[in-house]
């Protein structure tokens, strides 16, 4: 059952303001960068400003929200600034999270750009160790990949063999991002209750905590990564909302990542609450 819905918001204005856009568009979750997604540094964090958000949260029936790195944080790089980067902006990203506690930090596992898939592999979990703590607040989210060029988390197994390494392993959780997974040769279109079996023989489907619900521009297998609006790909409106309606995502938030104004989120968020079981 569909329960929290929103979309990619700009936190350009804060918390509360992601907030109230949010409800004013029907929705009652979001996602925001922690900071420009290219990188660089984030604003100071506003404790009333959050504290506010968080009394209008819990008044407005909000379910957990979704923080999601920037695009340069690449944990298994091969060029060490840039896996200095990756620790220095996830630390800080942690630390900043626990201003709102209880919700998710989405992040990319990296590209290991021609050093192998296990290198990869190796480098996230290393990062991973180092910027867990025990009494944080968020949980952290691995993203499904669609496999272009060298990322890793293109499989189910690949994002297995990183959790398996994580000593707080607790911590962690995964989003799955439809366009991503349909992109990376899994059929949610004819085969969705196999997909996420398969998820939960590999991963477990308890780690499952966010949907990120995209229709994809590429066919099946494409390993290209083109977002569509809701009905305007591949993967077509009936089997996104299969996909929001199955019980492996009940009270998970689900993120619109479509490319839409506000407007355009409206309508989307409206179309799939009026499909929802």
């Amino acid at each position: 059952m569909l329960k929290y819905i929103g979309c990619h918001l700009s936190s350009s204005n804060g918390f509360l303001a992601m907030g109230k856009q949010a409800s004013e568009i029907g929705a009652n979750t979001f996602q925001f960068f922690t900071r420009n997604p290219r990188g660089g540094a984030a604003k100071p964090i506003d404790p009333a400003d959050t504290a506010s958000f968080m009394d209008f949260a819990a008044e407005n029936g909000f379910g957990q929200i979704v923080a999601h790195a920037p695009y340069t944080l690449n944990p298994c790089s091969a060029d060490e600034k840039i896996r200095r980067f990756a620790f220095d902006t996830f630390t800080d990203d942690l630390r900043r999270m626990e201003y709102v506690p209880g919700n998710l930090y989405n992040f990319h596992p990296g590209s290991h750009v021609k050093q192998g898939a296990e290198k990869g592999i190796e480098l996230t979990s290393e990062l991973l160790n180092r910027v867990l703590f025990e009494d944080m607040h968020t949980t952290v989210l691995l993203e499904t990949m669609a496999g272009k060029g060298s990322e890793i988390g293109r499989s189910f197994e690949e994002l297995r063999a990183i959790i398996d390494r994580v000593e707080l392993s607790g911590k962690l959780g995964v989003c799955l991002d439809t366009c991503h997974v349909f992109d990376g040769g899994y059929d949610i279109v004819n085969s969705l209750d196999r997909v996420l079996d398969e998820f939960d023989r590999i991963i477990g489907i308890s780690r499952l905590k966010a949907l990120h619900l995209n229709d994809s521009l590429n066919t099946l297998g494409s390993h290209k990564d083109r977002h569509a609006v809701i009905g305007g790909g591949s993967i077509g409106t009936q089997a996104l909302a299969a996909v929001m309606n199955h019980p492996a995502f009940d009270g998970k938030p689900v993120i619109l990542e479509t490319p839409n104004d506000l407007d355009g989120y409206k309508k989307e968020i409206a179309l799939l609450r009026s499909l929802a079981k």
